[in-house]
C-alpha cells in the first residue's frame, strides 16, 4: 500500500515561489512515473507536471516555464518548485503516480496566491 504525504504549501503574493515535497512509502515509487496534481475550488483535479523514473518531465501549458518537477529516488520523494506564482495557481496540490493513479490520494497541501 502506497502512502503519500504532501507538504510545503502556504500563502504567497503573486510572483512568489514555493517548493512542495511529496514523501512516498512503498516500493511503487521506485518504478513509477510520478505527478503533481492540483484541484482548485469548483474545478476538477488536473495534472500539472509529471516525471518518469529516469527523470523525463512533462508540464501542463499553464505552468510550463514556471514550475519544475524533480525526484530523489533514494529518498522516495518528488518535488515541485513553483516560481512566478499567479492567483490562478491557487489550489490544493497532490502527488500520485502518473498518468494512471494507483495510490490513494493524500491530504494534499494548500497553495494560496493572493495580494
Amino acid at each position: 500500500q502506497v502512502q503519500l504525504v504532501e507538504s510545503g504549501g502556504g500563502s504567497v503574493q503573486p510572483g512568489g515561489s514555493l517548493k512542495l515535497s511529496c514523501a512516498a512509502s512503498g516500493t511503487i515509487f521506485s518504478i513509477a512515473a510520478m505527478g503533481w496534481y492540483r484541484q482548485a475550488p469548483g474545478k476538477e483535479r488536473e495534472l500539472v507536471a509529471s516525471i518518469t523514473r529516469r527523470g523525463s518531465t512533462n508540464y501542463a501549458d499553464s505552468v510550463k516555464g514556471r514550475f519544475t518537477i524533480s525526484r530523489d529516488n533514494a529518498k522516495n520523494t518528488v518535488y515541485l518548485q513553483m516560481d512566478s506564482l499567479k492567483p490562478e495557481d491557487t489550489a490544493v496540490y497532490y502527488c500520485n503516480t502518473s498518468p494512471t493513479v494507483f495510490a490513494s490520494w493524500g491530504q494534499g497541501t494548500q497553495v494560496t496566491v493572493s495580494s
